[in-house]
């Protein structure tokens, strides 16, 4: 049987703000097939700009950030194509290293590319051997990075994580695959990156490192809610759409169900404001939604 994405439903109980920003996702379009080095594409029919934007009317999200899928390595030219698609709600986070020219950064930054990734997991196309390099690039632009990797070794690159010049966040929740707590010397790694003012912390993917299980992913809500109220303006969120992992229905999430459990580690409408608009537009160095 096919892996089918959930569209539309009950939306989630929790609202999200006006100008709420999706700062975790991927989408694909055809005629961009996956490259050596990398995964597949997603399972189940190929996961469009279009699709996600039925995704965004049902969940409540008005702007996005597209993340390039590591099915395509360095080859940005299908995250080019999203933005395209999206237009001036869309920016971009894009797989570079030393070897991307000067004229293909040039054309990603016109294409509304605001990040590179740092993916120091299986199939990533530049890991945290290239982070000083990367960074370089990113600071030149104005970019920021977004770092994943086993926050559980976050000691083992604490010193090189605090020397970067440019904005950076920990992705999906730290991805702390050993497990920790909120008084584990990794969590209080990962304040320190913050009050060293160039880390944020994304709330996505929490059901990728939990070992607690859903629906509620008790432990890393513990931490992100320990996490959110050291520096809640610091703290941006991500749907994780289409949920890449994902390769049967079984371990297919309910979208609203998680934007809701997730939501609710933040204590107040002002809180989830700052992670789904302020924090984002700051980070991401985009101009505030129209209206405000």
């Amino acid at each position: 049987m096919s892996l089918i994405r959930t569209l539309s439903g009950r939306k989630p109980a929790i609202a999200l703000p006006k100008g709420a920003i999706d700062t975790q996702m991927h989408a694909y379009l055809p005629g961009y097939p996956a490259l050596p080095g990398g995964p597949g594409l997603p399972a189940g029919d190929l996961p469009t700009p279009e699709q996600y934007r039925q995704f965004m009317d049902w969940i409540g999200i008005d702007r996005v950030i597209v993340t390039q899928g590591m099915a395509h390595q360095l080859d940005n030219s299908n995250l080019v194509a999203c933005l395209e698609w999206f237009g001036d709600i869309a920016w971009g986070i894009a797989a570079v290293d030393a070897s991307t020219s000067e004229a293909e950064l040039d054309r990603l930054s016109a294409a509304r590319v605001r990040g590179a990734r740092i993916m120091n997991l299986p199939g990533g196309a530049a890991n945290l051997t290239k982070l000083e390099e990367v960074d370089a690039i990113a600071a030149s632009r104005d970019w920021m990075i977004a770092i994943q990797f086993d926050g559980s070794d976050i000691l083992d690159y604490e010193e090189r994580l605090s020397k970067l010049r440019s904005r950076w966040v920990l992705d999906h929740h730290g991805k702390f695959f050993r497990g920790v707590t909120p008084d584990s010397p990794q969590v209080k790694a990962t304040k320190r990156l913050i009050d060293g003012g160039r880390c944020w912390f994304k709330f996505a993917g929490a059901y990728e490192s939990s070992k607690t299980g859903g629906p509620d992913f008790a432990d890393v809500g513990a931490v992100a809610r320990s996490i959110a109220a050291h520096a809640p303006e610091r703290i941006v969120w991500g749907s994780n759409w289409p949920h890449n992992l994902a390769r049967v229905q079984a371990d297919y999430p309910d979208d609203a169900a998680l934007a809701d459990t997730v939501l609710g580690w933040l204590p107040d409408e002002a809180a989830r404001r700052l992670a789904l608009v302020d924090n984002p537009e700051e980070l991401f160095a985009i101009a505030p939604a129209a209206g405000r």
